[in-house]
């Protein structure tokens, strides 16, 4: 198994709990506002991460931590995004678009690096993007004017993102920045800016329930701590283009989540919407050249 595979693989799972946060989400903004359980999300995992590496954390690069503030910054306005979307829009409109950035990654990548994906990275994009939205619009595919914030609110976070993962993918590839360091400073970084931000807008609290806590706990260490951490390391071994398919996938495991655990069925329609996105996932890891002339080679032998 390649080093970039086994990246994706690791990108995978971290998709899974994302997948999961949105229940997660839901249940816990019932009890504080967007900015506190940002805040608390973050800088638990930083905390969590701290005590569990500190001495990794030791000779912190000037450029390591100029990265860390840079992504933490956009991490902010990822989640502003998201959190918002989820306020002020139908869950299936956003979930369709914070999905956008398997779009807008290689998009902003060909216009930055002026290089055009190749054939079997399109296909990939259309076939998710497609996926996307039978998976979670409506049966008529009409966005709500209505909720015209809550939209612009998750485009926004889907463009971000996008920016995130390319400017991740330059910092990783630098010799003077550490992927691990960086991983865990920005959960620090995007977790003071929510405490700062909580504190203007709302009334920061901890959990007030034990349920409260679950929740934000595992956002906290699986969600966010882990997810991040990960992204940066897996991302030396993977492009950006990868990353934003992959993530892609994160409608397709929350709306697996919603039918265990709030009994959500789901259409025709969404299932096979669900099916072209697995589909796209197996099409962008398996090298169809090299397998087809393993099939080649071994029909030959078997006819000789």
């Amino acid at each position: 198994m390649t080093k970039q595979i086994k990246a994706d693989m690791m990108l995978l799972l971290v998709t899974l709990g994302w997948g999961v946060s949105y229940l997660l989400v839901d249940i816990s903004l019932e009890d504080m506002g967007s900015f506190t359980l940002n805040a608390n999300r973050f800088l638990i995992a930083f905390a969590v991460a701290v005590a569990l590496s500190y001495r990794k954390l030791r000779n912190i690069s000037k450029e390591t931590l100029k990265y860390s503030i840079i992504l933490g910054f956009l991490l902010v306005f990822v989640y502003i995004g998201a959190n918002l979307g989820v306020q002020y829009t139908t869950l299936s409109n956003t979930g369709f678009l914070c999905g956008l950035s398997v779009v807008f990654t290689p998009i902003l990548s060909s216009v930055i690096y002026k290089k055009a994906p190749d054939k079997k990275l399109s296909i990939v994009i259309i076939m998710s993007f497609v996926g996307i939205a039978l998976l979670t619009l409506k049966d008529n595919f009409a966005i709500n004017s209505e909720n015209l914030f809550g939209d612009s609110m998750s485009i926004m976070c889907a463009f971000v993102y996008s920016i995130d993962l390319l400017i991740t993918e330059r910092a990783v590839k630098k010799e003077e920045v550490n992927p691990f360091q960086l991983g865990i400073l920005q959960l620090g970084v995007t977790g003071t800016l929510n405490l700062l931000l909580a504190f203007i807008f709302e009334k920061p609290n901890f959990p007030t329930t034990p349920n409260i806590w679950a929740s934000v706990l595992f956002l906290s260490i699986f969600c966010t701590g882990l997810a991040f951490i990960i992204q940066a390391v897996a991302q030396q071994y993977t492009s950006a283009s990868h990353v934003g398919v992959i993530f892609s996938l994160e409608t397709l495991f929350a709306g697996i989540v919603a039918y265990i655990f709030a009994r959500e069925v789901l259409t025709l329609k969404s299932y096979i919407g669900a099916f072209l996105m697995i589909l796209s996932l197996f099409i962008m890891e398996v090298d169809h050249r090299t397998l087809l002339k393993k099939l080649r080679i071994k029909s030959i032998k078997t006819s000789g």
